[in-house]
């Protein structure tokens, strides 16, 4: 058994909430101690937390511009140094969600690259355990995570193609990088990956040499991760190893760290038993979530639609939809609070076009969506909160979530319960909210089955 040589074993940034609490779902099913923060913990605020082996921090970067990411990420990456984390980790979504102009993940590889002084980041996208493959450098996508939805080339994904901010239009992730950045990105394909050993490490340090600053790793199956998180283990034995991709990062070192005697062999979970009258809060125009909206409905959830020309209105139209929920609640009913079902929902284009009049340029429109809707439904979570003690919120949609969780105060979550792949039952600590202590779901909007709002309010908890 190898020596731990670092008290935090992996601190990551995730580029949106949702991301984040897939991180800390990994690491946690893993055996490794985590806790999630909203920004990078002060020594006080680590104080409260014993045991701790990584700890994660949910940003916004996904929904930011390249000039605003730097600003934001030269100071979070600084704070992750400090830590002494053997391992740091820029999580990013699954399918890879980025564009130039929108959260540039090749502006996040070079700030990296210069904040931690490596010779090369480690790249790894794949993540089988949520659908997600890469082969010969191209990604491919199932339709929903927690479902056995069909398997699609990222550029043919139904979703992801017609993303409404980052649509996909590259599968091949060297090409996708190649918009954003000029670092040369090598990859490691799926064969070098399957045989393993010394042709691995000898595909590695190949692509090093020909003057590649991030490699990529292909990935079919889960068995395949192990040894990739070997390589990423060995490559922080001088300093901090840096690295870019999806939860596949976290499956990757977990794997090999349990397999080096470093974690508990066997994880049990308490089963966190059904919610009384749970509130969802919706931000997501995915396909998968207005299907998720729909059989809830019909399993007996009441609805609040949030009407973006109402909120224009001011602080009134908050507290309308506050009452809304409180008269459902008062019936024993979940209630979902939406701001759209869909992506052709009309509301959309309402919304974008109340921001465009406010002055907002057409290319920061999403990020504002964002902020529109987190802030106000946000203060709709709290203020129901404060009159009806409701035990479990569960949040949809990766931007909104970031501004949601904010909003609400929350300093930092821990996992207690794991429900589908990327998407844990959490605790809330939100000192001096309503929402401290309450039982919290982050989900983005790729994430889960048709009747997953109904799961989540049974409790029912997955592997």
């Amino acid at each position: 058994m190898r020596e731990k040589v670092s008290p935090l074993l992996l601190a990551f940034y995730g580029d949106d909430f949702t991301g984040s609490s897939d991180a800390l779902d990994f690491l946690s099913k893993a055996g490794v101690k985590t806790v999630l923060f909203i920004a990078p913990p002060t020594s006080a605020q680590l104080a409260k937390y014993e045991g701790v082996q990584a700890i994660g921090v949910a940003g916004m970067t996904r929904s930011m511009v390249p000039e605003a990411m730097e600003h934001e990420l030269r100071n979070a990456f600084g704070a992750l140094k400090q830590s002494g984390a053997r391992q740091v980790h820029y999580k990013v979504c699954s399918t890879f969600d980025s564009s130039p102009k929108i959260g540039n993940i090749g502006k996040a590889l070079e700030v990296g690259l210069e904040a931690f002084q490596v010779p090369y980041a480690s790249l790894l996208v794949a993540a089988p355990e949520l659908g997600r493959y890469c082969a010969f450098g191209n990604l491919f996508a199932r339709m929903g995570i927690g479902s056995q939805g069909k398997i699609y080339r990222l550029d043919r994904h139904p979703s992801m193609s017609k993303h409404p901010t980052t649509p996909a239009d590259e599968s091949d992730l060297r090409l996708h990088l190649a918009k954003q950045t000029d670092l040369k990105v090598g990859l490691v394909d799926v064969l070098a990956v399957e045989t393993g050993g010394e042709v691995l490490a000898e595909a590695l340090q190949h692509e090093l040499e020909a003057g590649a600053k991030a490699v990529l790793f292909d990935a079919m199956y889960s068995r395949q991760l192990s040894a990739i998180g070997g390589l990423m283990d060995r490559a922080a034995n001088e300093r901090p190893h840096f690295s870019v991709g999806s939860s596949g990062i976290e499956m990757a070192l977990g794997a090999y760290w349990k397999a080096e005697g470093l974690l508990p062999k066997e994880i049990t979970w308490d089963k966190p038993g059904k919610a009384g009258p749970m509130l969802v809060l919706s931000g997501s125009c995915s396909p998968i979530t207005e299907g998720q909206i729909t059989h809830a409905r019909v399993h007996g959830f009441g609805e609040v639609a949030i009407d973006p020309e109402q909120l224009v209105s001011g602080p009134k139209a908050v507290q309308q939809y506050v009452q809304e929920v409180l008269e459902i609640m008062e019936k024993g009913k979940p209630v979902i609070v939406h701001t759209a079902c869909g992506a052709e929902d009309s509301r959309r284009a309402v919304t974008r076009k109340i921001l465009i009049n406010q002055g907002v340029p057409p290319e920061d429109v999403s990020a504002k969506t964002a902020d529109f809707f987190g802030q106000a439904l946000g203060e709709i979570a709290r203020k129901v909160a404060e009159k009806y003690p409701y035990k479990r919120l569960l949040i949809a949609g990766g931007d909104t979530s970031s501004k949601v969780a904010r909003v609400l105060g929350i300093e930092a979550v821990e996992m207690i319960a794991p429900l589908v792949p990327g998407a844990p039952l959490c605790v809330a600590h939100a000192p001096a909210s309503p929402i401290d202590g309450m039982e919290v779901n982050f989900k983005g909007g790729q994430v889960g089955a048709e009747d997953y709002f109904v799961k989540v309010m049974e409790g029912n908890v997955g592997g």
